[in-house]
């Protein structure tokens, strides 16, 4: 089959199309042939070398695909070929960067009528991820105010729908005009622009918008100088969700900014998550559900053939992209 595969680490140009054997369905799994399979920041990650759980080249990169049932293994339910599925993985197993993955069944999902592949390939890690920390961490509900860090990402992007459409109120924070007004078309109630109100700046805009009291909810999905920032935004009582650091360097945090507030602090990593029991399908079915019958829009913005990988991670690491990048291979 086609894959694309990191024989070294390093940046884009290591992700190299190459010919690789066809995977089979083992005890427990089902064989998809994937339509698409989504890019994300722990594709790079692990590209890069940079991913705390990353196994040694070579390696298929890609935590997320969907595509049709082409076998169903030993032992295996509720499949059955030429089902549509989405599905998700780990960091390297099985990879998603294929023609073929051998998907464990229990990290895949029948998909209803009403969304297609490509959209559905967004699904298990970015949306999973926003609907996870909001509704089962945070406990967003009507008429909460919810801070999204990095609105325009592909996390942002699903973050602002759900909490929208849960009734709360929602502050986008990116970095430029362009991302803020696009976070407002996607449901946004208020935004603030980074390339204006810088630093400190943005914390008195978010703080000003909530008449001084700041956020029952911040989702932090930058990290770094970011979550310090978070912590500021947030009001008494109030959650912070720190999901990722994608600026790759410590947060100082004076334990003075949270504990006066009684304000809680939640961590986030998906693959630790599903290593420690958790059980995605409910909510993936759910959120396809919803995607099916107009509820959320997926705004997939980049699409690139599965040899051109390395230009979708370039995309990706530009940081210009609003919404998800996503393979195609066909």
């Amino acid at each position: 089959m086609r894959a694309v595969r990191i024989e070294e680490f390093g940046g884009p140009e290591v992700l190299v199309p190459s010919e690789v054997p066809d995977p089979v369905a083992g005890p427990g799994q089902v064989l998809v042939r994937l339509a698409a399979a989504g890019v994300n920041r722990a594709d790079a990650l692990l590209r890069s070398g940079r991913y705390h759980r990353a196994g040694r080249p070579p390696l298929i990169p890609g935590v997320e695909g969907a595509g049709t049932v082409l076998a169903v293994g030993a032992g295996v339910t509720g499949f059955e070929v030429g089902d549509r599925v989405l599905a998700m993985g780990e960091a390297g197993r099985p990879g998603f960067y294929a023609e073929l993955a051998a998907v464990d069944a229990d990290r895949a999902v029948v998909l209803p009528d009403g969304i297609d592949l490509t959209s559905a390939a967004a699904l298990p890690s970015a949306w999973f991820s926003a609907w996870y920390c909001l509704h089962r961490l945070a406990r967003i509900g009507a008429g909460q105010t919810v801070v999204v860090q990095a609105a325009a990402s592909g996390v942002g992007s699903a973050a602002v729908q759900i909490a929208a459409a849960a009734g709360a109120r929602v502050i986008a924070v990116a970095g430029s005009a362009e991302k803020t007004a696009w976070a407002a078309g996607l449901g946004a109630h208020d935004t603030v622009d980074t390339s204006v109100y810088a630093g400190d700046a943005a914390v008195d805009e978010v703080l000003r918008l909530t008449d001084g009291r700041g956020a029952e909810v911040v989702l932090d999905l930058v990290g770094g100088p970011v979550f310090t920032h978070s912590l500021h935004e947030a009001a008494p009582l109030g959650r912070v969700i720190a999901m990722a650091n994608v600026t790759l360097t410590p947060s100082t945090v004076d334990t003075r900014d949270f504990y006066p507030k009684n304000v809680t602090i939640h961590g986030f990593q998906l693959t630790n998550l599903l290593e420690n029991g958790y059980d995605p399908r409910p909510d993936l079915r759910e959120l396809a559900e919803a995607v099916a019958a107009g509820r959320f829009r997926v705004p997939v913005r980049s699409t690139f053939p599965l040899e051109h990988a390395a230009d979708a991670h370039r995309r990706l690491e530009q940081r210009e992209n609003k919404g998800k990048v996503v393979l195609v291979m066909e």
